[in-house]
C-alpha cells in the first residue's frame, strides 16, 4: 500500500493530525510519501493582520482540543503577534524539499521538527533563514546550506514537488488538507482530514479493509 499525504506545513489541522500520520508511516507493508501542496506559499500567501492572527487562533484552540497538540503562547505572541510579516510557507516547503533532496527518509522528522519550532517554542518559519536555522539546528546541515542559497536544482524540485500534488488535489477534487491518498495495487482513493482525527485503530483497519 502506498500513502500519499497531501499537507501545508503552515497548516494548523496538518500540525494536528502529526501523531495519527507519523504512526501511519511506521505501518507495515506501507509506502508513505509526503505531497507538499504549496496551499499557503507564494500566490497563496497573505500578510499576518490582526484580524487573521485573531481568526488562526481561534481555529487553533479547536484543533488542539480536538487532538492535544499544543499551541503555545510563544507562538501566539511571536508568530501570530508578528503583524507586518508575512503567512507564508514557501520557506518551510522549501526547506522539506530541500531534506526530500539530501535525506528522504527524514523527511517526515523535519516536517516535525519545523512544526514543533513554530507551534511550540514560536519561531516564525515563514521565514527562510529562520527555516534554515530550524534545520542546522537539529542536525540537517546540507539541507540548510542549500537553504542559504537556493540554487536552480533545488527551485525545480520545489516547483514539480508542488505541482504534482495539486495536481492530486484537483484529481480527486481534495478540498483542502490534510487528506490522504491510498494506493493499492493501482486502485486510489481519496480519505479526507476527518480520518486523521478519530481513533488511529479505526483508520489502520479502514485502510486495511481499503
Amino acid at each position: 500500500m502506498r500513502i500519499t499525504y497531501l499537507f501545508d506545513p503552515l497548516c494548523g489541522w496538518c500540525y494536528g493530525a502529526g501523531p495519527v500520520v507519523e504512526k501511519l508511516s511506521q505501518l507495515d507493508g506501507v509506502t508513505f510519501n509526503l505531497a507538499p501542496t504549496g496551499l499557503f506559499a507564494g500566490e497563496a500567501s497573505r500578510p499576518m493582520d490582526s484580524h487573521f492572527a485573531a481568526y488562526a487562533w481561534q481555529n487553533d484552540q479547536r484543533i488542539a482540543r480536538l487532538t492535544g497538540q499544543p499551541f503555545s503562547d510563544a507562538y501566539r505572541e511571536q508568530v501570530l503577534g508578528s503583524t507586518g510579516g508575512m503567512f507564508d510557507s514557501a520557506p518551510a516547503t522549501l526547506g522539506l524539499v530541500a531534506i526530500g533532496v539530501a535525506e528522504p527518509a527524514r523527511e517526515l522528522e523535519a516536517l516535525k521538527v519545523l512544526q514543533r519550532a513554530r507551534y511550540q517554542h514560536g519561531r516564525n518559519n515563514s521565514d527562510l533563514d529562520v527555516v534554515a536555522a530550524i534545520l542546522a539546528e537539529a542536525g540537517f546541515t546540507e539541507a540548510a546550506r542549500r537553504l542559504q542559497s537556493p540554487d536552480e536544482a533545488l527551485l525545480y524540485a520545489y516547483r514539480s514537488r508542488v505541482s504534482a500534488a495539486r495536481a492530486d488535489m484537483a484529481r480527486f477534487n481534495a478540498e483542502g488538507v490534510p487528506a490522504l491518498i491510498v494506493d493499492r495495487d493501482g486502485d486510489q482513493r481519496l480519505m479526507r482530514a476527518s480520518a486523521l482525527f478519530g481513533a488511529f485503530d479505526v483508520l489502520a483497519n479502514q485502510l486495511r479493509a481499503a
